[in-house]
């Protein structure tokens, strides 16, 4: 895992480079067949003298479409915007190959609206996959993935029209319980259900709990049945490679088929850059064959998507490199650790998985006013919350951290904190 850093003067350079690759419909080249994409000058005039400045801010005015999947050896879907096309190739590379440790080569991917598309291009995938390769019918396919999963995934399963199996974990460790998987899967089969599309989290959204994929993979391998692994890491994709350097998570595991990794969270790029990842020849399954009018084809949910959003991720993780990251996110954990230690001193009753930044206090230990006053997040605004959640970013100053540790205590021991 390693990539070098570049300076701002590299990285401006480099988009600038790109965006002049493209065609400026501004400029004397002849357009009448696509659609002028750049921002109305009326208000986003081109010439702002910031812009020189801003790589990121000029891709944005410029507004390249990044429609299809670049990654495939076809023609270039659009290549008018060849140049930022080429970023975000680039993008999928280093991620696919330097974080998740890919053979060169052997991934594809784009950078979607979000986790939710992501995940749901998985199991698009998959489904039409079993449809082609096994002439499953839909009634036989299912998603199967843990109570403490995103809400992608029954979005996911209800748009596509498949069933889902949802395991339960358990409340203290949050690990699938396995005697429940075997109950459910036997049901499962036993109504008619063939194909499995598994989603193992890399991080869950409330608790960032981590899936075990090699247990998932082993016990849907014993059963002789069709499977496919989905990982979504829309949370810890860009943490948890670089503070476990045992991580199962990568290409070079065989049960791994695809990943989502956003970048809107860890790497506190704009919402809109959720990354997919997927083994080559997999995506060809989604495939839009009437999408005629288009070189190249499409393959995704999104279809037309800002080039700008991979050109921020790809800007991120270049200006910091492999071992700046590393560092950054290392010293994340650490002070995570120091929450957890003083928690646990108090005797206040939390889950965290130890490679990672969330941190998820059972309710009791926390009023509401609390709760609400340093706006942690509770896993139910419908019923009584049973957890609420801190989630330890950069925006977190020591002062805030010691404060509400302060005030915990104090209401744990029935006084106030002036």
């Amino acid at each position: 895992m390693y990539w070098k850093k570049l300076s701002h003067e590299q990285i401006k350079e480099t988009v600038f480079k790109s965006i002049e690759e493209n065609l400026d419909y501004r400029g004397e080249h002849p357009i009448l067949g696509i659609p002028g994409t750049y921002l109305d000058t009326t208000e986003f005039y081109p010439d702002a003298p910031f812009l020189k400045d801003a790589p990121y801010m000029s891709a944005m005015v410029s507004n390249p479409n990044h429609i299809g999947v670049h990654t495939l050896s076809e023609e270039s879907v659009l290549e008018v915007f060849q140049g930022t096309q080429k970023i975000e190739r680039a993008l999928i590379k280093l991620v696919a190959e330097e974080i998740f440790n890919g053979n060169p080569g052997e991934q594809d991917g784009y950078v979607a609206t979000g986790g939710t598309e992501a995940n749901i291009e998985a199991m698009w995938i998959y489904r039409n996959f079993f449809i082609k390769e096994y002439e499953a019918r839909i009634g036989e396919i299912a998603v199967v993935y843990s109570e403490d999963s995103h809400y992608s995934m029954p979005k996911g399963a209800n748009i596509l029209n498949l069933s889902s199996i949802i395991l339960k974990v358990d409340p203290e460790s949050r690990e699938i319980l396995w005697a429940a998987l075997g109950e459910q899967i036997t049901k499962a089969r036993n109504e008619g259900v063939k194909f499995f599309i598994v989603i193992a989290n890399l991080s869950t959204t409330m608790f960032g709990s981590v899936d075990d994929i090699d247990m998932l993979g082993d016990y849907f391998s014993n059963q002789n049945v069709p499977f496919k692994i989905h990982v979504d890491a829309a949370y810890g994709g860009f943490i948890y490679p670089f503070t476990n350097p045992t991580s199962r998570f990568t290409f070079q595991n065989p049960y791994l088929s695809s990943i989502t990794a956003d970048g809107h969270k860890m790497l506190q790029t704009p919402y809109g850059t959720g990354l997919f990842l997927v083994r080559k020849g997999l995506i060809e399954y989604v495939k839009t064959e009437e999408a005629q009018y288009i070189p190249g084809k499409d393959y995704t949910i999104s279809g037309s998507r800002s080039g700008a959003n991979a050109i921020s991720m790809w800007m991120i993780l270049q200006i910091h490199g492999s071992e700046g990251w590393k560092y950054k996110m290392e010293s994340l954990c650490d002070k995570t650790e120091r929450i957890c230690k003083k928690l646990e001193g108090m005797g206040v009753v939390y889950f965290r998985n130890p490679h990672l930044n969330i941190i998820a206090i059972e309710a009791q230990y926390i009023s509401k006013k609390l709760a609400h006053k340093y706006q942690l997040v509770a896993d139910s605004y419908e019923f009584d919350p049973k957890w609420f959640k801190i989630v330890v970013m950069p925006h977190v100053k020591q002062g805030t951290v010691d404060t509400f540790l302060m005030e915990v205590e104090a209401e744990l021991k029935g006084s106030k904190v002036g």
